[in-house]
């Protein structure tokens, strides 16, 4: 394959040389679905990639900056397109008893608000701060931010608002579940949702989603939850049939949701109805790790053309983690997904379920979000499960400080 250059513009530049394996995700750089190249060599200038191509043809004088990757693999930083990152306390008690035989169910999350509603301010941006830099650790350079554990205006609005200055993609998820002042009122928890509570919470949100299962609101519910929000301009996305069969998908798809996420129970016309839109099926299965869960069939939703990506689902009660690398290994062994299909539906999957072209992948015009690993291949991600792999991480071509003594 031929270099692709762009103008290269003004500015410090990025050279990322001698890299034995660069994943583009552009088919029409490199080989196969991951788009591959040999020998590689990228170019960051003004914070986006102006040139790929093999280090052989780099152009004089390329960058500022030149980091020699000594023939190890590049990829593009992960794009985690759900979490749960605003929250205060913790629930190592309820994991454990769940270990030892308690099943879930959605109430679970009324620990996590009560915390959260008592927490100051300073305490939840230090936890958003904490898990965002935790998260880039692990080669995450792109997190979506969800609230739903305020469930009050004050405290749903304050935590998009701490949310918004720290994560690029903010959610309003006020419909997490009907919080105990509501109980057998959720008609009326609903109503305020929709009124109150995203009025104050729009203004720092790109999304409104809506937890539309068993234990938590009814379609005709999510469906109100949905237009409130798109009436203040606000995409859907929906928590879709994680713990029951149910209408989420359906929901999802009518609204023309970027991404029904969970999707652990679907009958063959909610296959039917994903495969047929553009929303995105994104599989969480560290939460269904961290649950004892049935995991999701993403072999049958893939064969059937569905777009399919991968996410953390980082939480305090259900997903305590923000390793996108745990979740392709997972995706491959448990949701029967190949190593290429994992890779791509946690970097350019993810990017498709926030409808962004500019994360998820290496091309020119592209954000320079590159994740090196110290491994010669982007198989080492399934390859081996658990090990700490990332070498170097640069964030729109500047380095992030998360690789301790490896960083190069």
């Amino acid at each position: 394959m031929t270099a692709e250059t762009a103008d290269p513009g003004t500015g410090g530049s990025l050279v990322l040389s001698n890299l034995g394996q660069l994943v583009t995700n552009d088919p029409a750089r490199g080989n196969g679905h991951l788009g591959i190249l040999n020998g590689a060599a990228v170019v960051v200038t003004g914070g986006r990639v102006a040139w790929v191509g093999r280090t052989a043809d780099l152009p004089q004088g390329a960058g500022d900056t030149a980091v020699d990757a000594g023939g190890r693999v590049a990829v593009p930083g992960f794009v985690d397109s759900h979490a749960h990152l605003v929250f205060a306390g913790e629930r190592a008690e309820e994991f454990a008893a769940r270990m030892a035989g308690r099943p879930y169910a959605a109430g679970g999350i009324a620990t996590t608000v009560a915390a959260t509603r008592r927490a100051g301010d300073a305490d939840l941006v230090a936890t958003v701060d904490r898990l965002v830099a935790e998260a880039a650790r692990s080669g995450t350079t792109t997190v979506e931010c969800k609230s739903g554990y305020g469930l009050t205006v004050a405290d749903e609005e304050r935590s998009l608002r701490i949310a918004a200055a720290r994560t690029e993609e903010t959610t309003f998820l006020g419909a997490h579940v009907v919080p105990s002042e509501y109980e057998g009122r959720a008609d009326d928890y609903v109503y305020l949702v929709c009124g109150a509570m995203v009025d104050a919470c729009a203004p720092h949100a790109r999304w409104v989603d809506v937890f539309c299962d068993q234990g938590a609101f009814d379609a005709d519910q999510a469906r109100a939850v949905l237009a409130a929000g798109a009436r203040h301009g606000l995409s859907a996305r929906v928590h879709a049939n994680q713990l029951a069969p149910g209408p989420g998908v359906r929901v999802a798809v009518e609204a023309q949701a970027a991404s029904a996420d969970h999707c652990t129970y679907l009958t063959d016309a909610d296959v039917d109805l994903l495969a047929q839109s553009t929303t995105v099926a994104t599989l969480l299965p560290a939460c269904d790790f961290s649950l004892r869960a049935p995991y999701p069939d993403a072999r049958r939703l893939l064969d059937a053309g569905v777009t399919v990506a991968l996410a953390t689902d980082c939480n305090p009660g259900t997903s305590y983690t923000t390793s996108m690398p745990l979740c392709i290994a997972l995706g491959v062994r448990e949701l029967h997904m190949s190593p290429e299909e994992a890779l791509w539906a946690a970097t350019a999957g993810g990017a498709q379920a926030l409808r962004r072209e500019d994360v998820g992948s290496l091309r020119i015009g592209s954000y320079g979000d590159v994740v090196v690993l110290d491994a010669p291949s982007y198989l080492h991600l399934a390859y081996r499960p658990g090990v700490d792999l990332v070498w170097g991480v640069w964030r729109r071509g500047e380095r992030a400080d998360v690789c301790g003594g490896r960083r190069p």
